[in-house]
């Protein structure tokens, strides 16, 4: 390789992991509260610290007092597969697929569920004819793609008067992007993204049309026990009060709640959206300025502004390995190599725990390792 002038200026923190993602500015180990550490989660205090980050969870999402928010084991996956088991079955389904977490989706529907869903299906980069949704169906969604940087615009595509439930999976469209709370019955997240908190946890937001469905409806299926909601056909109420269903790690929700202060602190919702879309708007001029980077998603109107998608001119899977190892190298960047399913590109974390001045610093960055990668082509 040629020996190349380094930038003169590192990103102070070059974390741009697209899951677990950065943690918020200022976070320490030593910041967050111990005293639930140690504690049964079941006792006063443990069921306390799980209820407030609930709320805390309520009110800067702003959701309203209408959808039940529980905490419950398996990530964003299993909170989706907890919805999936327990609600599908009652109506016809249709999933929608544009990147590799949605096809995920498709294969339980098809493959596990054997419900012979409706498929609706678009490249990477691009989003499917929304449309086209048949709203009498049970509907199965990314709200935005993790794995292609492609989101949905808005919430005006899902019927009002709708007859079966829309199901989102928004793990990476929380505290960054507006939710339709009314055209939304289950939405469900992880901490790991948008929060920079820990993994194995998810969130599992019920609306009541969801709720009705649960306790009106027994699937066919046996229900492992970490996907029961109900209880003699009654929703347990307990889930969504802190009482979750197996024990939960103390440290990974203390670290959520710190997350969620510092949100608040910030001004709540609005400023995290903020810092995301101004993170994406700096990535952008980065990409507009080099005939070698592009977007994935090239309508921006569906682009994400929190896993942002590039293509780069000439590169395939092995390129984009050696380029994302030269950023590792130099701690200029970690993470950055796109999800392996999807095509051969970069992946660049924008949510709001992210710094916009690293972004900023990570363009030359990105200019240094293609002109290594080039020269020794």
């Amino acid at each position: 390789m040629t020996d190349v002038t380094f930038p003169a200026r590192k990103p102070a923190r070059p974390y741009f992991s697209s899951g677990p993602c950065a943690k918020p500015p200022g976070w320490a180990p030593e910041k967050l509260a111990i005293e639930s550490l140690g504690r049964s989660h079941r006792s006063k205090l443990g069921k306390a610290r799980l209820q407030y980050c609930i709320d805390l969870i309520r009110e800067v999402l702003g959701v309203p007092d209408t959808h039940r928010i529980g905490i419950v084991p398996g990530s964003d996956t299993g909170a989706v597969e907890m919805a999936m088991w327990t609600m599908l079955g009652a109506k016809p389904v249709t999933t929608l697929a544009w990147e590799s977490f949605g096809e995920g989706w498709v294969t339980d529907a098809l493959k596990q569920l054997k419900l012979d869903p409706t498929v609706i299906r678009a490249d990477y980069g691009q989003l499917p004819d929304l449309a086209a949704v048949d709203w009498s169906n049970d509907v199965i969604f990314t709200w935005n793609g993790t794995t292609s940087g492609v989101r949905v615009p808005h919430g005006d595509w899902i019927a009002a008067d709708r007859e079966g439930l829309a199901i989102a999976d928004a793990t990476s469209a929380v505290f960054a992007q507006d939710i339709a709370w009314d055209k939304v019955d289950v939405l469900t997240f992880s901490w790991q993204k948008v929060l920079g908190g820990e993994g194995a946890h998810g969130v599992l937001i019920l609306g009541p049309r969801a709720v009705e469905r649960l306790e009106s409806y027994t699937p066919a299926w046996p229900l492992p026990k970490v996907f029961r909601l109900t209880s003699k056909g009654k929703l347990i109420e307990g889930v969504f009060k802190g009482e979750t269903i197996n024990t939960p790690s103390m440290l990974a929700v203390e670290d959520a709640i710190f997350a969620l202060e510092w949100g608040m602190s910030l001004g709540g919702l609005s400023a995290m959206q903020a810092r995301a879309n101004a993170n994406a708007a700096a990535l952008d001029a980065i990409v507009q300025s080099r005939s070698w980077l592009g977007h994935l998603a090239a309508d921006p109107a569906t682009r994400s502004n929190t896993s942002v998608c590039l293509t780069v001119e000439g590169a395939d899977a092995d390129f984009i390995k050696q380029f994302a190892k030269l950023l590792e190298e130099q701690d200029a960047a970690y993470d950055i190599a796109g999800y392996r399913d999807a095509p051969a590109g970069l992946r660049v974390w924008c949510g709001a725990t992210v710094d916009t001045a690293d972004i900023e610093a990570l363009g030359p960055w990105l200019d240094w390792a293609y002109a290594q990668m080039t020269a020794a082509a």
